[in-house]
């Protein structure tokens, strides 16, 4: 929120530099203002103009382009409103109430040759007042009074509470069973059961293979050629033996 320091300065808004000022006819009823009844061909006054804004009042000033002089100035307090009108045929164009130092005021048309230049100055003030009304708001939302009821969480006088801490018991919780677990697979469809496997295939599976079994008969045969001296010929000491008899008869 904006401090009463803050108030008075003076913050620009928007600046324009070129528009036409012309004089409007008094008005005769409560109908809308039109610009085509201005002479918008030959307008009264050219110069800049500057949009301010001190507080929450913006100011619309009309200043000479070059030495910055102030030709009118008209003081806005909201938006839209009587001070700044805008008229029925055209988006360019507006009615602008002017006011001096001594509080006298008149009526004059104020005129862009840009559509863009009117569409900023129009975005200008209501901004502004957009600001202003939420300042209000915030304003009021501090200074009233919080009506709604708070919640009392202290202890009443006498109140006490008990805690249990690490006296609480293990309770014995039996598991589900899960359906996806290692159990047994449904019957198949049918209610026939297959078949249990081959007393073949059991054994397929738990005779060793062949060479392990060849090499270990090997190892066996060398370690016994190796422990044993080869035993002589039976055959030809019993040939030996019989010619011995023969010889030894001979020479008897």
């Amino acid at each position: 929120m904006a401090s009463e320091g803050q108030l008075d300065y003076e913050s620009i808004l928007c600046v324009k530099p070129e528009v036409n000022v012309y004089r409007i006819p008094p008005r005769a009823s409560n109908r809308a203002v039109r610009a085509a009844d201005w002479k918008l061909d030959a307008p009264d006054w050219t110069g800049r103009m500057r949009v301010t804004a001190r507080g929450k009042v913006a100011y619309v000033k009309l200043e000479d382009k070059v030495s910055g002089e102030l030709f009118a100035q008209a003081p806005v307090e909201e938006y839209p409103g009587i001070a700044v009108e805008t008229v029925s045929d055209s988006s360019r164009y507006f009615v602008l109430r002017i006011q001096d130092d001594n509080g006298r005021s008149a009526f004059i048309g104020i005129g862009f040759g840009d559509r863009g230049d009117a569409f900023d100055f129009n975005v200008a003030l209501q901004d502004h007042f957009k600001w202003v009304k939420q300042e209000n708001e915030f304003k009021k939302q501090a200074q009233a009074p919080d009506s709604t009821p708070k919640l009392d969480l202290g202890f009443k006088e006498g109140q006490t509470i008990t805690l249990n801490i690490g006296q609480s018991k293990k309770k014995d919780r039996s598991r589900p069973q899960s359906s996806g677990g290692l159990g047994f697979l449904p019957p198949p469809p049918g209610g026939k059961l297959a078949p249990p496997p081959s007393s073949r295939a059991t054994n397929l599976n738990t005779q060793p293979t062949a060479g392990g079994a060849d090499t270990g008969c090997l190892l066996d045969l060398d370690s016994s050629n190796s422990n044993s001296v080869a035993p002589s010929n039976p055959t030809s000491t019993a040939n030996n033996d019989l010619w011995g008899d023969f010889d030894s008869v001979a020479q008897k």
